[in-house]
C-alpha cells in the first residue's frame, strides 16, 4: 500500500530520524583527533569560527547528526528535535548565522542532558553561559547573548544545513574536540578511519624523529627545490 507524501506548510518540514553509522564506528572516532581526520579530509574542511563553550578542553563530542533549520532568532523546531532525539545523538542547529538572540540556553541543556545528547554545534548563539560551561554537554556556537529566542517558527528537522562553513546532512558523524568540529559522510567512513589511524602513527614517528633530532632535511629541501630554491 502506497503512503502519501507529507505536505508542510511552506518552511516547514519534520523529516524521520536518519541511522546511518553504528554505535562502533562512533565509539572509534572518539579516539581520533579532529586535526587528523581533517588532514586525511584535505585540509579544507571542518567549520570556521565556531567557539567551544563548554569548559573542559579534553572532551570529545562525537555521534550522528540530527538536523534543525530555524529562522534567527527562533528556537521553536529545535524543540521539536528534541522530541526525536536518541541518546548519543549530535544536535546540528543552522541559525543562519545571527547572534542577535540565542537559540538555546539552560533549560534546553537540561533536556539534552536528561536525553543523553551527545552535544550541540550552532550556527547562531547561545545564553546562559555559566550552565554550559558544566561538564557533560558540549556546545559549539558562533557566540552568545542574553537575549532570548521566539517561539514561532518557521523551521526544518533532518534538512541539509550549513553551519560556519560546514555542510551537514542528516545522519553524517560530526566530530568536535578542542581544534574544531567536523562532519564524515556514513559512506566514508570506515576508510576515513583507517586513514586516520594511519596519520597517527605518521604523526607520532615525526614527533619522535622530533625529538631526537633525527628529522631528515631532505623532507622540506625537496619541496624547496621543486620551487626552484637551489638548496
Amino acid at each position: 500500500m502506497s503512503s502519501t507524501p507529507v505536505s508542510w506548510p511552506p518552511g516547514y518540514a519534520i523529516n524521520p530520524r536518519v541511522v546511518s553509522i553504528s554505535s562502533e564506528l562512533v565509539e572509534a572516532f572518539r579516539h581520533l583527533p579532529v586535526s587528523a581526520v581533517g588532514d586525511v579530509m584535505g585540509r579544507s574542511v571542518g567549520a570556521i569560527g565556531l567557539r567551544q563553550y563548554h569548559r573542559s578542553l579534553d572532551t570529545v563530542m562525537c555521534g550522528p547528526a540530527v538536523t534543525v533549520r530555524v529562522k534567527p532568532g527562533d528556537n521553536l523546531m529545535i524543540h521539536k528535535a528534541l522530541q526525536m532525539v536518541q541518546p548519543g545523538d549530535v544536535l546540528v542547529i543552522d541559525g543562519g548565522g545571527d547572534v542577535s538572540q540565542a537559540l538555546v540556553g539552560g533549560l534546553i541543556r537540561t533536556t539534552c542532558v536528561a536525553k543523553s545528547v551527545a552535544g550541540l554545534v550552532i550556527n547562531g548563539a547561545i545564553r546562559d553561559l555559566c550552565e554550559w560551561a558544566e561538564d557533560g554537554m558540549p556546545i559549539f556556537a558562533l557566540g552568545h547573548t542574553h537575549r532570548g529566542p521566539s517561539k514561532e517558527g518557521p523551521g526544518e528537522v533532518n534538512v541539509p544545513v550549513a553551519v560556519a562553513g560546514l555542510a551537514v546532512m542528516p545522519g553524517d558523524l560530526i566530530l568536535g574536540d578542542a581544534d574544531g568540529v567536523i562532519a564524515i559522510s556514513p559512506d566514508r567512513a570506515s576508510e576515513i578511519l583507517h586513514q586516520g589511524r594511519q596519520h597517527l602513527v605518521k604523526e607520532a614517528r615525526i614527533r619522535e624523529e622530533n625529538r631526537l633530532g633525527t628529522s631528515d632535511p631532505e623532507r622540506f629541501n625537496a619541496l624547496l627545490r621543486s620551487k626552484g630554491l637551489p638548496v
